[in-house]
């Protein structure tokens, strides 16, 4: 399977482009799963136009998260007959705040359990609402299946004192997934993962994995259209697939 599951529209603040877009590379790519997962604060702040301006609102319009829910269904309808399509939303955790004041993390009140999936952010930030806490946060959450983005998960867990293969399985019990993210573009300023590098390259993690039974989910983290390389997911998901690594949502 060549899965993508973590790509970002015009909903997210940093994001440029259309959800038809963004599906149609996927689908010139060969890609066969791919979740579209706008940022929180992007989509539930309100409706705008992309670009509108560079400051997050202070108004927060819970409606929104229901919206943009319904505006990726209809699209995922739309290509029902030429790629899979999930409902995904990437949630941030940190307690910063953008220049106007306007908090990113998402309230205690929005329900965004009705999506795919989530995948969550900032897990290994000191600021994190999580306070390291995976499992409790992602009940809150209350989505079927639940991600750590662009994580060095094995970092994580090491300054956390946590056994890794205990943790691991403990991730596979309760549905949640691990993001081996391999972008390279602009936004990022073309600087890659290096916790996935180091991952390829120790056996010690891959046998880990393995044993533990924890699913992988591949992303790019798109936010250009022009940008968009999907050989770097279909080399990553090969890889795993190759390593006898079980794949987010792979049957």
């Amino acid at each position: 399977m060549i899965q993508d599951l973590h790509s970002h529209t015009y909903y997210s603040f940093c994001g440029k482009d259309s959800p038809e877009a963004i599906v149609e590379a996927a689908i010139a790519g060969g890609v066969e799963l791919f979740g579209i997962c706008d940022h929180n604060y992007g989509v539930g702040y309100g409706d705008r136009a992309p670009f509108r301006d560079s400051q997050i609102p202070n108004v927060y319009a819970p409606d929104a998260l229901q919206g943009y829910y319904d505006r990726i269904s209809q699209v995922k309808e739309k290509y029902a007959d030429r790629i899979q399509i999930l409902r995904g939303i990437e949630v941030a955790t940190n307690r910063f705040t953008d220049n106007a004041g306007g908090k990113v993390i998402l309230p205690d009140s929005a329900d965004i359990s009705f999506f795919d999936y989530c995948l969550i952010e900032h897990l290994d930030h000191e600021s994190s609402v999580t306070d390291g806490d995976l499992f409790t946060y992602a009940k809150r959450c209350g989505c079927a299946a639940v991600g750590i983005a662009h994580t060095d998960l094995f970092a994580f867990l090491e300054a956390r004192g946590e056994k890794p293969l205990d943790y691991l399985r403990k991730m596979a019990e309760n549905n949640i997934f691990w993001e081996l993210n391999v972008n390279y573009d602009s936004i990022h300023r073309y600087r890659e993962h290096a916790y996935v590098k180091h991952f390829f390259e120790s056996e010690t993690q891959q046998q880990i994995v393995r044993e533990s039974g924890v699913r992988l989910s591949v992303g790019f983290d798109g936010h250009r259209v022009e940008d968009y390389a999907p050989e770097r997911i279909a080399d990553c998901c090969k890889k795993l697939t190759d390593l006898g690594i079980k794949l987010a949502f792979e049957d």
